[in-house]
């Protein structure tokens, strides 16, 4: 971890928090390595069965890359001796990552900061939240972000976001399935905590195999992927988990996961 982010372990969550509150949690390279540090670190303990990433204070979960004239780290440039960019990094990384990635979208998440929110598997938001992509305003195009904004935004809306560099609410964003709930903000910490309940506890196994092979399949043809589903299929069933989880629904009990 670096200054410009914080891990909080609760119970099997872990929580990063982006801490650039004076600069709205603008996006830069600490910060990138922070989130991709605290998914190392999240990855490497299986008792972690869920990642939470947000930002700190009430008005920004991430404006974007940071535009102010003294930024450190600004997306926007190359190192010439690492042309490897930090954010295509932690997009990677990102994608993954075996363990469900839950944004709670605590303030505006705009530009690299909604890219960040379409590279998480599950979106708690407060209502009043904006999100787009608000490039074209400054003279660029989303680039670094468009693989997970083309994933996740349907195809008319996001040209209308690309080409007007206009935000919508996260209420509005529901409808379109860029957010998964959208509550006021007093609400915003029950409704992440009581999505995060129902995602751990299934079994992290079967989740983390599934979280691999998704990624996957979105890259194959369709032939391809039905090749591959039934190879992958019959792995899972190995696993102790899936054993656990058959024995579980036989006898009607609650199954006891172990995680392998």
């Amino acid at each position: 971890m670096n200054d410009a982010t914080s891990t909080r372990r609760h119970g099997a969550v872990l929580t990063v928090t982006i801490n650039r509150e004076s600069r709205r949690n603008a996006l830069n390279s600490d910060v990138a390595n922070g989130i991709t540090a605290a998914l190392d670190k999240a990855e490497s303990d299986h008792s972690i069965r869920a990642v939470v990433l947000t930002g700190a204070g009430d008005k920004a979960f991430c404006a974007g890359g940071d535009l102010q004239p003294n930024a450190e780290g600004t997306p926007f440039t190359i190192d010439a001796a690492d042309p490897g960019h930090y954010v295509a990094r932690l997009f990677r990384r990102m994608n993954a990552t075996r363990l469900p990635l839950i944004a709670r979208v605590n303030g505006h998440a705009l530009a690299g900061g909604f890219g960040l929110v379409c590279g998480c598997d599950l979106v708690v938001a407060r209502d009043d939240a904006l999100i787009g992509v608000t490039e074209t305003k400054v003279g660029l195009f989303p680039m670094m972000i468009l693989p997970f904004l083309i994933r996740n935004t349907p195809n008319r809306l996001l040209m209308e976001m690309c080409l007007t560099g206009d935000p919508i609410t996260a209420a509005e964003g529901v409808p379109h399935g860029l957010v998964n709930y959208a509550v006021p903000a007093e609400e915003l910490d029950s409704k992440t905590d009581w999505l995060l309940e129902r995602v751990v506890t299934k079994s992290p196994t079967g989740i983390r195999l599934g979280k691999q092979a998704l990624s996957r399949v979105r890259e194959m043809t369709f032939d391809a992927a039905l090749e591959y589903a039934p190879f992958m299929l019959a792995n899972m069933a190995r696993t102790e988990d899936a054993k656990e989880g058959f024995a579980a629904f036989a006898e009607k009990r609650a199954a006891k996961w172990t995680g392998r």
